[in-house]
């Protein structure tokens, strides 16, 4: 005989893995076999090996910064606001390694660059890259390609650079950074300074701007900007390219010029020629592989807009998800980037926000200060809090208890309403087993009390995906209570 009262039914109590459970996973792409790098690309081992002489002195500052000498009151070195050292901090470093204060600043930004050295509330602890930097060869390469993403930060721009034509030089580099992976070789800096120009007029052309060189724009009263003749007047794009380059070898990317006295290439001749090292070789040929990806998906998501972006890897595995994620953050400022995944994030459809989150996890540390933020939302909070837990080398499987049980129940209902709105009926009866409640009777209480604007459209769903009549009828019951008002 069946029942006809609501059963105290037990829940199995299961890691929680809300996205997990909300991800159609189905393969709908065949596997596109790993690509191989191009002829003379030395091994990863080698690469490591230069990327780890590279950022040697990072790696040293932030064993420092972790050693029992340093660690203070507060347990560590703490940072200044603007997240570099203070003066003390400098000179006692300098001291202790036998660095200039310059160098010892120097090393400090390529650490936090490099994620050897993560702030929290301005707190330096090691990176998880420092704990594997003598046996991950992964890690070490990966590292020097945050450092490389963040080229232009190596050096100061040129006195009297306008900050949109500095900005439009950053947006530009790509272009010729792919122009010397294809050649194969060294390439003359009038080439490179040609191409600059172009792609220079080009985002000018797509923003319906006047193209740089050219005279008489529109002043104020007539309707146009500054800008231009502001960029115009200062720094030249010759100085700037000059810059970029220099940025570029500082960072280890760029071979030095040959025949510079200072060895910079802002003071060399039209004649001097820019190379990539084998690392900048091999992280080129990364990025261009990653569009590659991207450009092959079913949508093109590298051109498209976050959430469709989102929506489209939604019918993808875990892994090759994570690498559209990759291959659209790797067209984008990481800034832009981030705010546009939790402008998705704060959206209705709740299976986008769970995956809007999976994504900033492939930004790693660029996106902790956002995220930070983001927890002060009620309704990404749960989301912010576990991707915190995980950034900072957390067990996924145990991050879920930095919840409050509210917020646990929120992130149920949240869950539930991705798997309502996109998943199988069948997978809503199954995420039963991961509320973090002992029974069905007590789920329901905190289900009807935590306020989530989805709670009746959830439960309608449940009550009609049970197979159990009994439990049914009960979530039924609750669904009409919290529509009605009456949570009794």
């Amino acid at each position: 005989m069946t029942s006809r009262t609501p059963r105290d039914s037990r829940l199995r109590l299961v890691p929680r893995q809300p996205v997990t459970a909300a991800r159609r996973a189905v393969a709908t792409r065949a596997k596109r076999p790993a690509p191989r790098p191009p002829e003379g690309t030395p091994p990863p081992s080698e690469l490591a090996r230069q990327a780890r002489a590279v950022l040697a002195g990072a790696a040293r500052l932030a064993r420092w910064a972790d050693s029992a000498d340093v660690a203070g009151p507060g347990g560590g070195l703490r940072a200044g606001q603007d997240c570099a050292l203070p003066a003390p901090a400098v000179e006692r470093a300098a001291g202790a390694l036998g660095l200039t204060p310059q160098q010892v600043r120097t090393d400090w930004d390529r650490a936090r660059l490099a994620g050897l050295v993560e702030l929290h509330d301005g707190l330096a602890r090691p990176g998880w890259r420092l704990r594997a930097w003598d046996r991950d060869d992964t890690a070490v390469l990966r590292g020097w390609v945050a450092l490389f993403d963040a080229w232009s930060l190596a050096r100061p721009a040129p006195p009297g650079a306008g900050p949109a034509l500095v900005a439009e030089v950053v947006e530009a580099l790509p272009q010729l950074l792919s122009l010397l992976h294809l050649s194969a070789g060294p390439v003359r800096l009038p080439v490179l300074l040609d191409m600059l120009e172009q792609r220079v007029t080009e985002l000018r052309t797509e923003r319906c701007e006047v193209p740089y060189g050219q005279d008489s724009s529109p002043g104020p009263a007539d309707g146009g900007t500054e800008t231009e003749a502001g960029d115009a007047a200062g720094a030249s794009l010759a100085e700037l390219l000059g810059w970029a380059l220099d940025a570029l070898l500082t960072v280890g990317a760029l071979v030095p010029p040959p025949g510079a006295p200072d060895g910079s290439y802002q003071s060399t001749h039209d004649a001097s020629e820019a190379q990539l090292t084998p690392l900048g070789n091999w992280s080129v040929w990364i990025k261009l592989e990653q569009i590659c990806v991207a450009a092959q998906s079913p949508a093109g998501h590298i051109e498209q807009s976050a959430e469709a972006m989102l929506r489209g890897s939604a019918r993808l595995t875990p892994g090759p998800a994570r690498a559209e994620y990759r291959a659209w953050l790797a067209a984008r400022s990481v800034g832009a980037a981030v705010e546009e995944l939790l402008t998705v994030a704060r959206g209705e459809d709740a299976l986008l926000r769970g995956l809007a989150f999976e994504a900033l996890r492939a930004v790693g540390a660029p996106a902790e200060a956002a995220v930070r933020a983001a927890a002060d939302e009620p309704g990404l909070r749960p989301y912010a809090l576990l991707w915190l837990v995980e950034h900072e080398g957390g067990d996924p499987d145990t991050a879920p208890d930095v919840l409050t049980r509210e917020e646990s129940t929120w992130l149920w209902v949240d869950t539930a309403a991705a798997v309502a709105d996109h998943g199988e009926i069948q997978l809503l009866v199954r995420h039963l087993d991961s509320a973090v409640q002992g029974s069905v009777p007590r789920l329901l209480d905190e289900v009807r009390a935590v306020g989530h604007p989805r709670t009746v459209q959830v439960l309608v769903a449940l009550a009609a995906a049970h197979p159990d009549p009994a439990l049914a009828k009960a979530v039924r019951r609750a669904a009409f209570q919290v529509h009605t008002g009456s949570l009794r």
